[in-house]
């Protein structure tokens, strides 16, 4: 006997998602395939649990939309919704399990802007960027503890008000620099003790936070990208120990090894380079990499 009963209306959802998941199967790129497939069982498997609505799925085509037109050369806002879902955060503990005792990475953020002026040893990465001077010192080793000599450092920060030079409309560049570790893998430059601030957040993505009631604050930190041949390069940040934002850093991004003391020293305090801060406080903080054997 022929059964003659109309599907489910789970069976006429489940066909659908085996049908566009099966227009993927052939692709001439496998990982691509499989990669679509599961994105398409994932959103389907949202889409069903929801019960998304057409208004719904038109607002979040708006907010797409308008996603995609505040983004340019100098804002990345894709990045930040990434940044917020915790989809960043959770790419790179997929992709950089740590090795050995080497130093865990955490998110890029959307503000790195390559050829950073160089700077020496002792060297100075805030230019007219506000804040308090900060002494940041440590080394470059791999994961057997051999001195990396020559490792590329880059260093980025806000300033004291929040932003990032590239937030600014006069094209100034400060606290930003790169410097290579010595001989002894040693490194060692001035910076800005870093402060809380703000994602941006005059956007769509601001306002999905704010409709959501969530802060948009990020806790204090200081950016490094390091990389040397055959060592793996290490994306990461160093966050301030006490900050109140570390269990509630928006991006998701905070480490406990990646928690450093800054010791605050008074104005008389003789610096490391014998600098004259001019009456000002400062800080000084250590920090120790140690980088993963690179990909085979």
């Amino acid at each position: 006997m022929i059964d003659t009963a109309a599907p489910t209306q789970a069976e006429i959802e489940e066909l659908l998602t085996d049908k566009v998941v099966k227009s993927f199967a052939d692709s001439p790129h496998e990982r691509l395939g499989v990669v679509m497939g599961s994105l398409v069982r994932h959103l389907h498997a949202f889409i069903r649990e929801v019960r998304l609505t057409e208004s719904e799925w038109e607002a979040a085509i708006e907010f797409l939309t308008e996603v995609g037109h505040i983004t340019d050369d100098r804002r990345q806002e894709f990045i930040l919704l990434s940044d917020i879902l915790g989809a960043s955060m959770q790419t790179i503990n997929v992709n950089y399990e740590t090795t050995g005792n080497s130093t865990e990475a955490t998110v890029f953020g959307p503000f790195f802007v390559d050829d950073a002026p160089r700077i020496e040893h002792g060297g100075d990465i805030a230019g007219d960027a506000t804040g308090q001077p900060c002494w940041v010192a440590g080394s470059v080793r791999d994961t057997a503890g051999n001195p990396v000599a020559g490792a590329r450092i880059e260093v980025w920060e806000a300033d004291d008000d929040g932003f990032y030079d590239v937030q600014y409309d006069d094209q100034r560049v400060s606290g930003r620099a790169h410097l290579f570790s010595d001989d002894d893998g040693h490194y060692e430059f001035w910076g800005l003790t870093p402060t809380p601030y703000p994602i941006p957040h005059d956007g769509p993505v601001g306002r999905l936070l704010e409709a959501t009631g969530r802060s948009p604050m990020r806790a204090s930190h200081l950016h490094f990208m390091v990389s040397a041949p055959g060592l793996r390069t290490l994306v990461t940040h160093i966050f301030v120990r006490g900050d109140e934002l570390l269990d509630h850093d928006t991006v998701f991004g905070v480490k406990e090894s990646l928690v450093k003391d800054f010791v605050q020293q008074p104005a008389d305090a003789p610096t490391p380079d014998g600098r004259d801060l001019n009456g000002q406080t400062w800080a000084r903080a250590e920090f120790d990499v140690v980088l993963a054997p690179g990909d085979e």
